[in-house]
Order: structure tokens, then sequence, then C-alpha cells
């Protein structure tokens, strides 16, 4: 079993602290600046939702480049390979890949009637959580200067102390699940509530 990243709903305050976390560390490692979970909200509860690291990953499968690989016991995505394609972001039953990008560094770009900045007018990407998810992480998106590719939780492996989200986390509700968890099935009974709930 590949180890993976979940949410106790009971203690997820939706406080945004999780994704703040994921998009700064990855930044600093020199990847895309762009939250690898995202927040839903239901009637159960609230929590992150992110990677399972599947160890049959479909995404990994149709990848036509071979971007995603079975590595460092995950299921881990080589953003210089990515051509943005999006097919691993269909391919996944959970909807846990997500198409992402940072604008093309270089002077402004114009073409037609359009004009693309360096300078984004809203700080990028935390306005993400203004917008529906579905606005937000549409895969019809595309912006004018800027390379798609995807995006999904890698568990912070180039950290030594793990997952940022899960040292983020003020209430603790986020867990590194692996072999050595004990309560993975009432873990896996709570996510499940929340996802058959989710709008």
């Amino acid at each position: 079993m590949y180890a993976f990243v979940i949410a106790d709903n009971r203690k997820c305050i939706g406080c945004y602290a999780c994704v703040a976390a994921c998009v700064e560390s990855h930044r600093l490692a020199g990847l895309q600046a762009y939250p690898r979970l995202y927040i839903t909200h239901t009637p159960a509860g609230t929590m992150p939702i992110q990677c399972r690291h599947c160890e049959d990953a479909m995404c990994a499968l149709v990848c036509p480049v071979n971007a995603i690989t079975h590595s460092d016991g995950g299921i881990q995505i080589n953003e210089g390979l990515c051509i943005g394609c999006k097919m691993c972001a269909l391919a996944c039953p959970y909807g846990n890949i997500l198409p992402g990008g940072t604008p093309v560094p270089g002077l402004e770009l114009s073409l037609g009637f359009y004009t693309f900045s360096n300078s984004p007018k809203e700080p990028d990407p935390m306005f993400l959580r203004e917008l529906s998810y579905q606005e937000q992480l549409s895969l019809l998106g595309w912006k004018i200067g800027q390379k798609t590719v995807a995006v999904k939780c890698d568990r912070c492996y180039f950290r030594e102390g793990g997952p940022a989200c899960v040292a983020a986390c003020p209430h603790k509700a986020l867990i590194l699940v692996d072999e050595s968890y004990d309560g993975r099935n009432q873990i896996f009974e709570q996510m499940k509530a929340v996802a058959e709930l989710e709008a």
C-alpha cells in the first residue's frame, strides 16, 4: 500500500492553512505554485481532498509521455515532462489531479486584443478560494501565455519533515496514512460519508 494523506472531517475547520502550506512548499521547491489539494464542504463535514496514490493508478496508465510514474512509494508527476494534455485528470476516478500552471517568465505578451502580463491582478493562487471548484479547475480552461501542467499531491517528497499540509494543520486534522497507521478503516468510513454528500 502506498502512503497518502487523509483528513479527519471531525477536526477540519476549513481554514485553508493546508492549501497555503502546500502552495508555499512547492513554490520554494521550484515546482508549480498551485495547491495539490482542495477543500470540500458538505453537510457531513469539511475536509481537504487529495491524491490517494493508487497502486493501479489510471493516471499513470494514460499519460502519453510517461510523466506520471510509480516512484518513492507513490505516484509522482514530473512537471518537466508533462505536456498539459489533461488525460490524467480525465482518467482519475477521484478527481484529484488538477490542471494548474504559472505564467511563462518574460516580457508582456500581446496577441490581437489580448494582453498577458506576468503581474497577476489578484494574488495567485490563493484567490482561488473565492471561486467555485468548477470555475478554478475547469479542464476546458486556458490562459494565453500560461503552460498548464497536471498537479497533484506528491506527499512533499522533497521535504524532510513530510507533507507540508500535515505539519501546517492547526487542529491536526490531516494524517499521513501508511502501513503502520491503525485507524485506517474508521477514517475511510468518515471520508466516504463526506464524499457521498458532496454537491
